[in-house]
């Protein structure tokens, strides 16, 4: 049985004087304890749940939307579904309830989805993260009570679970390098991941004797349905005044001055 995809990289964060997690992609971690949890995304998004009753909460790092059926043919086990927002949602508020949490309780504040790269625009694996996460919580009845989503800038994002604070830090690119061979992985990934769905549709239409038009809709187009467009969600203010979002940042090291815009939230 392969390992749960939890967050083993602990350390003591100085700037919030408490133990600390870095969550890698395609991890998560859930606690009940005094502790905060960092990562940085790109086009990827992570969900921070709590429970203040219970005092918990956890945070995820998942890298493209549910794809149908793709997480669960996942080839190495928990790590590689983790890669899938379907299955690290559902990882995530599953541990979060094992440990005492109640799902009609939970919060979330959610972030990422961003198009760091030029050529990400046209894949929308930013803009499809987004829309995935928001998505299903609306579908499992959770409240999202803050969001940071899209854009342009990478971000890293701190989350203190026993509070429900959240902090973000809008960084540039090249602060980031390994953000930005993530992005050009991710992709090259999902051009190779389309075009192989494209080939597996294609090979099912001539199974069942279908043509090109009943199949798709259209010829030579895409075979899978487009999904109607989602209203426009209002945007929550995350971090209070906007004089507060561009002020020069006072956080300490990992949260310091050489940034594109420090936000904090209220």
């Amino acid at each position: 049985m392969s390992r749960l995809p939890i967050a083993t990289n602990r350390y003591f964060d100085a700037h919030f004087k408490r133990p600390g997690v870095k969550l890698l992609p395609n991890e998560f971690f859930t606690t009940n304890e005094d502790m905060v949890l960092v990562t940085v995304l790109g086009s990827c998004v992570a969900a921070c749940i709590q429970d203040r009753t219970a005092g918990i909460g956890g945070m995820n790092h998942f890298m493209l939307p549910d794809d149908g059926a793709d997480a669960a043919h996942a080839p190495h086990g928990a790590s590689d579904a983790m890669r899938y927002g379907a299955y690290a949602m559902e990882m995530l508020i599953n541990e979060l309830i094992k440990a005492g949490g109640r799902r009609e309780r939970f919060e979330a504040k959610v972030f990422g989805g961003a198009a760091v790269l030029a050529g990400m625009t046209t894949m929308n694996i930013g803009d499809r993260n987004s829309a995935f996460v928001r998505r299903y919580l609306a579908t499992e009845s959770i409240r999202i009570t803050a969001e940071d989503l899209q854009g342009s800038h990478p971000r890293k994002v701190a989350f203190l679970p026993r509070t429900g604070q959240v902090m973000v830090k809008k960084l540039r690119l090249s602060q980031e390098t390994s953000v930005a061979e993530r992005e050009q992985q991710l992709a090259q990934q999902g051009a190779e991941a389309r075009a192989e769905r494209l080939a597996r549709a294609r090979a099912r239409v001539e199974l069942f004797g279908l043509n090109g038009s009943r199949a798709g809709g259209t010829a030579g187009g895409n075979p899978f349905p487009t999904s109607a467009p989602q209203p426009a969600r209002p945007r929550i203010e995350l971090f209070g005044a906007s004089a507060s979002a561009t002020r020069p940042s006072s956080h300490g090291p990992g949260f310091g001055h050489d940034n594109a815009r420090t936000v904090e939230e209220a």
